[in-house]
C-alpha cells in the first residue's frame, strides 16, 4: 500500500471546479462532467457534502494527489489536461489511489486495485450513447455490491466484472493478478461473446445462458448480477426521462418487449435479494421505464 512520495492525501471539492456553464472535473472518471451529479454517490473517492456560505451543498472527494496543484484554482478542461499530464508521467494512474496509508485500510487495498486495473483496462471505452468514459459503470456495480456485502473479493470482482468480457484481458491474466475466487466471479459475469457472429443475432442466447447460469448461483453471484444490471437501469431511466422509449435504439437488441423480457427474467433470478434496497430500487426503476409497455402488453391479454 505503499504511495507515490511525490503525492499527498488531499480533500478536494466539485464546488471549486465547477465552471460557469455547470461543467465540473470529475477524477474519478478523468473527464468534465456536465449537469447533474451522477456518480458521485457511487464513487469509492466521495467523502460526503459540504456546504459552502449560502450554496447548495456539493460533493467532496478524497484522494491522493499533488497537493501544491491542488492549491492552484483551475478550469474543469485544466484539471483534466493536469491529470492526463501526471498519469503520462507514471505519477498517477487513471484511477488515483484512495485509501488512507495505513493498516486500517489494508483490507481494502484488493478493491482499490481492482477499480485502478479496470480504469486501465477500459481507458477510452465509453458508455453506449454517451462520452461518459466506461469506467462509471464498473466503479458504480462495485459500489452497490459494497452495500450488500462486506466480502472485498467479491466487491473487487464486481469492479472487474466487465474486464474479460469487453476487454483482451483473459481470466488466466485476472486470476493471476487476483487470485481464483475473484476469477471466478469474473468468469461466471461474463458473456460468451460469439465474436464470429453479429451481436444482435446473438443476444438473446447469451441472456438466456447468464439467466441460467445465474438462477442457482450464490447470493454473492447474485449480487453481482443484481449491482450491474441496476447501474444499467440507472442510466437508461436518464435517458428515458429525455428520450422516451426511443432508448432501445442505441443498443444490439433494439426490440423494447426483448429488453423487457430480460429485464424482468433478472428480477426473478435474483429475488433473493428482494430485501435489499438495491433490488427495491431496481424493480421501482423497471415500473417506470416499461410501464407504457406494461400496458399496452396488459390490453393485448
Amino acid at each position: 500500500m505503499e504511495k507515490n512520495s511525490n503525492l499527498h492525501y488531499v480533500l478536494t471539492s466539485h464546488v471549486a471546479d465547477r465552471g460557469s456553464d455547470g461543467q465540473y472535473y470529475c477524477r474519478a472518471l478523468q473527464t468534465v462532467m456536465v449537469g447533474a451529479y451522477c456518480y458521485c454517490t457511487s464513487c469509492p473517492l466521495f467523502g460526503g457534502f459540504s456546504q459552502f456560505g449560502n450554496m447548495e451543498e456539493e460533493p467532496e472527494c478524497w484522494y491522493y494527489d499533488m497537493e501544491e496543484m491542488q492549491e492552484e484554482k483551475r478550469l474543469p478542461e485544466e484539471q483534466e489536461m493536469r491529470t492526463a499530464g501526471l498519469i503520462l508521467a507514471g505519477i498517477t494512474g487513471e484511477f488515483p489511489d484512495y485509501l488512507p496509508q495505513d493498516e486500517t485500510a489494508r483490507p481494502f487495498s484488493v478493491i482499490e486495485r481492482a477499480i485502478q486495473y479496470a480504469a486501465e483496462a477500459h481507458k477510452g471505452a465509453v458508455r453506449k450513447g454517451s462520452l461518459v468514459p466506461y469506467i462509471a459503470h464498473p466503479m458504480e456495480t462495485m459500489m452497490l455490491v459494497a452495500s450488500m456485502t462486506n466480502d472485498n473479493e467479491v466487491i473487487a470482482a464486481a469492479a472487474l466484472h466487465d474486464v474479460v468480457e469487453d476487454t483482451p484481458i483473459t481470466i488466466e491474466e485476472i486470476e493471476a493478478e487476483f487470485g481464483q475466487k475473484i476469477a471466478f466471479y469474473v468468469a461466471h459475469e461474463s458473456e460468451n461473446k460469439r465474436e464470429d457472429r453479429p451481436k444482435s443475432e446473438t443476444w438473446k442466447i447469451r441472456k438466456q445462458e447468464q439467466l441460467e447460469k445465474t438462477k442457482d448461483a450464490s447470493r454473492s453471484v447474485k449480487c453481482i448480477m443484481l449491482a450491474d444490471k441496476l447501474s444499467n437501469m440507472r442510466a437508461s431511466l436518464r435517458d428515458f426521462k429525455r428520450d422516451g422509449r426511443a432508448i432501445w435504439q442505441k443498443f444490439n437488441m433494439k426490440d423494447e418487449k426483448e429488453q423487457y423480457w430480460y429485464y424482468h427474467a433478472v428480477a426473478d433470478v435474483v429475488k433473493d435479494l428482494a430485501d435489499t434496497p438495491c433490488y427495491q430500487e431496481y424493480i421501482s426503476i423497471l415500473d417506470i421505464v416499461f410501464h407504457d409497455l406494461d400496458e399496452e402488453m396488459t390490453r393485448d391479454l
